[in-house]
């Protein structure tokens, strides 16, 4: 077993699976599956199980990437110790993003550390703002971004962007044309089927919490944690959902959807970076944070724009 192995093996697992890690690491496919291939034989142990979508952690597979992300930490924690003395950005570093906008950032963010870092090694995770919270508490991740954190001593949160949330229907849906922008009532979205995501997810929290104090009961027709299979779902028609106009406009289909601003109240959501409060921020964590930073703010913000489009009067009939 090498250093180099056991990094191929951690991001596999954590990007689940071969085709994203490959493109991550800048290697063949076929040679990052010969290297997990030599680990297995070597270690004599299943360590993943391959299936249409990706792979699963065996056993002994999930016991060796523990292993494995506290020996690539020690690893990295001693080169960024290295470099810190000449102030040079070394190392490894992990970052976590929100499904919303990890699909937004990914290429940015490898493309930006191959021409500013390229001494240094990136790994990229996706999962719900709770997980990577979590995961920045706990070492697994070293910074990432979080929708509408919760204050705790652990982390130092820094906001972002504003984003407005919006309802996202069909572009062939009943009112106005598609693109007008015609702000919606937030009184007015028990009569939409919504899709959304489960509870734990920043936007859904937001959203249940924000009709909770209107005294409006929501009428979910479907949980999908997914942004792009509820995008999917909008164009075929199962309903409607509440996200970021940014995601919408990031995604393929922004020309089959429409975007509406929710007001009255306005539901605003704040994209934050996150880093652990109890960590020495290196050379590398710095760049990296600036450079995130720089990438975020970037980002289309169309929804800030339609909020200021004048509120319609409610609908007499029942949207479809």
């Amino acid at each position: 077993m090498n250093f180099k192995q056991l990094e191929y093996f951690v991001h596999v697992a954590e990007l689940g699976g071969f085709s994203k890690a490959a493109v991550v690491l800048d290697i063949a496919q076929s040679a990052l599956s010969r290297q997990v291939r030599a680990l297995e034989v070597e270690l004599r142990e299943t360590l993943m199980l391959r299936n249409g979508r990706g792979v699963v952690l065996t056993e002994a597979g999930q016991r060796l990437y523990e292993h494995g992300v506290n020996i690539l930490q020690a690893l990295a924690q001693a080169q960024d110790d290295m470099g810190a003395s000449r102030d040079a950005p070394v190392g490894r570093i992990t970052i976590g993003l929100p499904p919303s906008v990890g699909r937004q950032l990914t290429l940015p963010l490898i493309d930006g550390f191959q021409r500013r870092l390229p001494a240094a090694r990136l790994a990229i995770v996706e999962g719900l703002s709770s997980h990577i919270s979590e995961w920045i508490s706990t070492g697994r991740v070293d910074l990432g971004l979080l929708y509408n954190p919760e204050a705790q001593p652990a982390l130092e949160i820094t906001p972002l962007i504003e984003e407005s949330l919006c309802l996202v229907s069909p572009a062939a849906s009943p009112g106005p044309p598609s693109g007008s922008g015609a702000a919606l009532p937030l009184q007015t979205l028990p009569a939409w089927p919504l899709i959304v995501p489960e509870r734990s997810h920043a936007i859904r929290k937001l959203l249940e919490t924000q009709a909770v104090l209107a005294g409006i009961k929501l009428n979910i027709a479907w949980e999908v944690s997914s942004i792009a299979a509820i995008l999917d779902l909008v164009c075929a028609g199962y309903g409607h959902a509440v996200l970021h106009a940014s995601a919408v406009a990031a995604s393929d289909r922004a020309d089959l959807l429409r975007v509406r601003p929710l007001v009255q109240p306005q539901l605003n959501s704040v994209l934050c970076l996150a880093v652990s409060a109890h960590k020495r921020p290196s050379p590398l964590m710095r760049q990296a944070a600036r450079l995130l930073t720089e990438l975020v703010k970037g980002l289309p913000q169309g929804a800030a724009a339609a909020a200021a489009v004048p509120v319609p009067v409610p609908p007499t009939s029942q949207p479809g």
